[in-house]
């Protein structure tokens, strides 16, 4: 709109200073053509009646002597006779307001009178600033028989009007200046407007999250248009949010039904050769065997074997589906994972606390648990034939505590390290994969952070990073 407002002066303003050009212009003419014509009168009339020389070209200086002077003071006019071959004959020059040198006519001026079929011509020149008319047109006798030219020079005073034309420019300019700031005014307040309705749509949406309760747009006054966005957010947000109450039961179910499904896998496992056994059992058991006690004893064995693997499988996922609850006690955490390792008998499980003490606000058992799991892990990764090597270290650094567990085992493929912490996910032969997982559960609790580094054939190192409190 600013932009159109000033378009529209600079426009007008060309459109003015041009019009009142021409005005001036047309002014000039029709001025000049009046006196050119009074003095045409007056001269023909001087010809006619009141001179006592004979009409011709040798008289014209002697006719006109004095009296060129007195029409020349009453038209404002400069008059100039010449013969028919542009010779100047007699001139008001001498007397005129303005001195202009006269030269004979041009060969080209006189070429072009003569060849003009109202026999007139128009001049327009300029000296030393000052614009003038000229016109030249044949003088003639009683007898309409050309004995000389005449020239009728106009000066053009544009002075007044200039004058007017400045005073209009500048009333113009006060006028188009208050309507220029009266026009950023409506601006700013019609984009602050505006722009306050958008802003606050979005700041909305950029608050709008699938997994959280999203606010509706409520606006006092706004533009149709707006208010056509904000209905239109309002609706989506209606259904974002039954889009992610339906996406919220889909992935409860499937996470229930994956649940399920490795449950009743991992019973299947043990009642598999359990039902075999039983089988086996029944066809070949003889009580008058004299090792029948013997057979039923390993019978009762082979049975309780695989329902303490059973039982193993549902307190694994009822650990895992337990979120570690925030028991914090002031530990001493080097002696913590020394007792979490002598429960292990291998010789090649060394561990290298950097510092005497390291306390911090942790839950005794969870360590326990987070520390076993590791190194249980890399027990099963390296080769007890090539000579296996496990270093556990504890550190500080920072207001953190850093655990280290490293292994020389077979590593970790590129294509599984992104599975790693995934539940259910192993690369063993048994168990359920649930280890990583629940104890990136635990550390996570303590808003602690678990990562690994590992190449396949040299190793695998496990980071866990904790906060003293």
């Amino acid at each position: 709109m600013i932009l159109l407002v000033l378009l529209a002066s600079v426009l007008i303003l060309v459109v003015t200073i041009y019009q009142y050009d021409e005005q001036t212009k047309d002014y000039n003419i029709q001025r000049f053509e009046r006196k050119e014509a009074t003095t045409k009168e007056i001269i023909e009339l001087e010809l006619k009646n009141k001179t006592t020389y004979p009409v011709n070209t040798e008289n014209l200086a002697k006719i006109f002597q004095e009296r060129i002077f007195e029409i020349s003071s009453i038209n404002k006019l400069n008059i100039s006779f010449y013969d028919l071959k542009g010779n100047l004959l007699k001139s008001s020059t001498a007397n005129a307001f303005e001195k202009v040198d006269i030269k004979p006519l041009p060969i080209n001026v006189l070429k072009e009178l003569s060849q003009n079929s109202n026999h007139k011509i128009l001049k327009t020149s300029v000296e030393n600033g000052t614009g003038y008319q000229s016109s030249f047109s044949f003088i003639h006798d009683p007898k309409f028989k050309r004995i000389g030219i005449i020239e009728l020079q106009f000066t053009q005073d544009n002075s007044e009007i200039e004058h007017e034309l400045r005073e209009f420019m500048l009333r113009l300019g006060v006028v188009y200046i208050l309507m220029f700031l009266i026009a950023i005014a409506i601006a700013y307040f019609l984009s602050s407007y505006i722009t306050r309705s958008i802003k606050t749509i979005s700041d909305k949406m950029q608050q709008t999250r699938l997994n959280k309760r999203n606010e509706k747009i409520i606006l006092d006054k706004a533009s149709s248009e707006i208010e056509i966005l904000v209905e239109a957010y309002n609706h989506m947000i209606d259904e974002l949010g039954e889009s992610a109450a339906k996406l919220a039961k889909s992935e409860r179910e499937q996470a229930w039904r994956e649940m399920a499904k490795q449950v009743a896998h991992e019973i299947k496992n043990p009642l598999t050769p359990m039902r075999l056994t039983v089988q086996s059992f029944e066809r070949r058991f003889d009580p008058t065997d004299e090792k029948a006690k013997e057979k039923l004893k390993e019978f009762s064995q082979t049975l309780i074997q695989q329902i303490d693997v059973m039982s193993s499988i549902a307190s694994a996922f009822s650990d895992f589906a337990k979120m570690p609850t925030q028991k914090k006690e002031q530990l001493d955490v080097i002696s913590v994972v020394k007792f979490a390792l002598d429960i292990f008998s291998e010789r090649y499980i060394k561990y290298y606390p950097q510092e005497k003490e390291l306390h911090a606000n942790l839950d005794k058992t969870q360590l326990i648990r987070v520390i076993t799991n590791l190194v249980k892990n890399a027990i099963q990764a390296v080769n007890v034939e090539e000579n296996p090597l496990i270093e556990v270290k504890v550190f500080s650094e920072d207001l953190n505590i850093k655990i280290t567990v490293s292994d020389n085992g077979k590593g970790i493929s590129d294509d599984l390290k992104d599975l790693i912490f995934e539940p259910k996910f192993t690369t063993k032969s048994s168990g359920m994969g649930l280890g990583l997982g629940m104890i990136r559960n635990i550390i996570e609790a303590y808003k602690g952070t678990i990562s690994f580094t590992s190449k396949e054939g040299l190793g695998t190192v496990f980071t866990v990073i904790l906060a003293k409190s």
